[in-house]
């Protein structure tokens, strides 16, 4: 930056409570099918999330990871934090990314009615009632055709499920991690209860109330606080829509706002809100002018990560200075720059999203997206 020139906000080192970060740009959790069949991280992945770190970036967060051995993963290939070979495996890219100089959290999440490749019960998926999910199955990640009917969680289900969250998070914390991020939105098991139409229980997670339908939410983040203790960094990401639903969303202002305290109350260091990649101020405004995510910063004190689009610096600019967020996500633009957080400190152009970058397909060396970031330098 030159003299008397205002500096790019995001590149201003960030705060997620006691924790600094060198900037307030993270990568945003992205699915790549790119573990051993077994749910091992591979070097190949080490390398991945190394290259984000070597680029820049301040924070990482990694891919979906799957919490126990029951119903929670959602595709092969995807990782887990089950075994104590999952721990090894996530302890060298823990390592990478440290030698990196980047914070790492590790997302943790239960697919739940969304599973499509559980070699642990073939066929079979469980969510909060027995309610196909919307759309189809994703072939890039070894499924076709309608979502499977779930069979309904019992609560001995439930409290599984919930321990294995727990258990899960001490796991990523013998690893190296920094935090861990609970994955609660994009139509996942715990979206799956906050939704009425997904949840029609009758119980104490009832789909007829919004407290029911946060309960399993507010559970998971008071037993995972309760294992790793106050020191440990617990985000919960969020989103009031659903991938595989594009018809969802949450009732308006005060709902969202309901959502956000109760993961508030319960423990969450902070929170990290998709709003969608387009047209940011459109899908992240409410009907009130606010957005959602100062709304979140508004009534909960915590810290917000946005995401959805952030790669455009001037984007990241006004959510920054308009006081919406606290540090921003970058998905699809950080994979085609790896070094953004380079090039806007050098004042160089950040390069186009190549969608086959976003695929499975380009393989888990990452080979598309490393050609990319070549042929631009």
């Amino acid at each position: 930056v030159s003299e008397g020139e205002v500096p790019q906000p995001a590149l201003v080192p960030g705060r997620l409570w006691h924790f600094t970060l060198r900037n307030r740009l993270a990568v945003a959790p992205m699915t790549r099918v790119s573990a051993t069949d077994n749910g091992t991280p591979t070097a190949g992945m080490a390398d991945h999330y190394q290259a984000f770190a070597e680029g820049g970036f301040g924070l990482i967060i990694t891919e979906g990871t799957y919490t126990d051995s029951a119903y929670a993963q959602g595709y092969t290939n995807q990782p887990g934090i089950v075994t104590a070979a999952h721990t090894r495996g996530w302890s060298t890219v823990t390592a990478r990314i440290h030698a990196a100089g980047a914070a790492v959290f590790l997302q943790l999440t239960h697919a739940g009615a969304l599973s499509q490749g559980n070699p642990h019960r073939p066929g079979v998926t469980a969510g909060p009632s027995p309610v196909r999910p919307r759309g189809e199955m994703r072939p890039e990640y070894g499924g076709t055709g309608p979502w499977p009917l779930p069979r309904e969680m019992s609560l001995v289900d439930i409290r599984d499920a919930t321990r294995g969250f727990a258990e899960a998070a001490l796991r990523a914390r013998t690893a190296g991690f920094d935090g861990v991020e609970i994955h609660a939105a994009d139509g996942h098991l715990i979206d799956q209860f906050l939704t009425p139409r997904t949840n029609r229980r009758t119980d104490a997670y009832n789909g007829h109330t919004l407290s029911g339908r946060l309960r399993l939410l507010t559970h998971v983040i008071t037993h995972v606080r309760a294992a790793v203790g106050i020191d440990f960094l617990l985000g919960v990401r969020l989103s009031r829509t659903e991938v595989n639903d594009v018809e969802h969303s949450w009732d308006g202002p005060e709902e969202a706002r309901e959502i956000f305290c109760a993961a508030a109350h319960a423990g969450a260091s902070y929170l990290h809100i998709a709003v969608g990649s387009g047209d940011w101020p459109r899908t992240a405004t409410l009907e009130t002018g606010e957005s959602l995510t100062a709304l979140a910063r508004r009534t909960t004190g915590l810290p917000v990560i946005a995401n959805g689009g952030m790669h455009d610096p001037s984007r990241a600019r006004d959510v920054l200075t308009g006081g919406h967020a606290d540090l921003l996500s970058l998905g699809r633009g950080a994979l085609a720059n790896p070094d953004l957080p380079r090039l806007l400190a050098d004042g160089q152009s950040v390069g186009p999203v190549d969608h086959g970058m976003i695929s499975p397909a380009a393989g888990p060396d990452n080979t598309a997206h490393r050609r990319t970031r070549h042929d631009r330098t």
